[in-house]
């Protein structure tokens, strides 16, 4: 029988890219998720109902399963202590091996508080007793035009601070290499682009290939917190929101890594070209 690989956050971005991969390499797959209606069909693949509010779903979708590619949750008040309780319910259904998609920078005190969730994730599946693999990404490539407001402007806490962005085909490329081959059994890999770039030269890109004015301005920590209460968010929220600039500017995310290349045997896309690609 061939083994199973189950893949959470399925509908979503990474976990539909990985899906579709493995897919074309002749995988199972089981695609998991809260709403298997909005999981794109791909061969070899079987949705099934996960959600991580609730382990016992994610218990009985893993159930069979040898291999979990563990994408995080959405963000949320209780995220480390619903997927501790997803790795849990992994261990307990018999899966044998996860690969989970982290982030760069995870600690217990990272500036980037949601990747303090990650840090906390991590622990519990080396605790677990199963063979694991981590991913760490850095930023994605695909959302940083989503910094720019309506007027051009990208506005944060990120100093002259460089950010490695990596865009989200390559992650799920790496990941894909990952789940599909051996030799990986308690590694981490930091999945990152070729180069870091400031924001400030981000908004420069994106001005030459969008052929519209973008402008970064630099915002201290009680700007960033100010401008960003319009939005009503909860306290949690707000604070991912803005140390997510803040974790630039404190040089978190400035490492240049060769894992993508290594892993996929082709060079990750840089920013420029990725927004060529938008452009077209």
């Amino acid at each position: 029988m061939t083994p199973v690989v189950a893949v959470s956050g399925a509908s979503g971005h990474i976990g539909g890219r990985v899906a579709r991969l493995l897919s074309e390499a002749g995988l199972s797959t089981r695609l998991l998720g809260r709403n298997p209606d909005r999981i794109a069909a791909v061969p070899g693949g079987t949705p099934v109902r996960a959600d991580f509010h609730d382990a016992e779903s994610v218990g009985t979708a893993l159930a069979g399963a040898h291999t979990f590619f563990f994408v995080s949750a959405t963000e949320s008040e209780h995220r480390a202590t619903e997927q501790v309780a997803v790795v849990q319910a992994a261990r307990q259904a018999g899966v044998e091996r996860i690969v989970y998609l982290s982030f760069v920078g995870a600690a217990p005190d990272a500036v980037f508080t949601f990747g303090r969730d990650h840090w906390y994730t991590e622990q519990a599946i080396r605790a677990a007793g199963v063979e694991y693999t981590i991913l760490r990404d850095n930023q994605y490539q695909d959302l940083i035009p989503q910094y720019a407001g309506e007027d051009g402007v990208i506005r944060g806490p990120a100093g002259d601070g460089a950010v490695a962005a990596v865009t989200r085909d390559d992650v799920a490329a790496a990941a894909a290499a990952v789940l599909t081959t051996a030799g990986h059994a308690g590694e981490i890999h930091e999945l990152t682009g070729p180069r870091a770039f400031t924001l400030a030269e981000a908004a420069h890109m994106m001005t030459t290939e969008f052929g519209r004015h973008y402008t970064y301005v630099r915002e201290t920590m009680d700007e960033a917190y100010a401008s960003r209460a319009k939005y009503a968010a909860a306290p949690w929220e707000v604070d991912g929101w803005v140390t997510s600039y803040a974790a630039i500017a404190h040089g978190d995310l400035e490492t240049v890594t060769d894992s993508v290349e290594r892993l996929t045997g082709r060079p990750p896309l840089d920013f420029r070209d990725f927004l060529a690609t938008v452009r077209r």
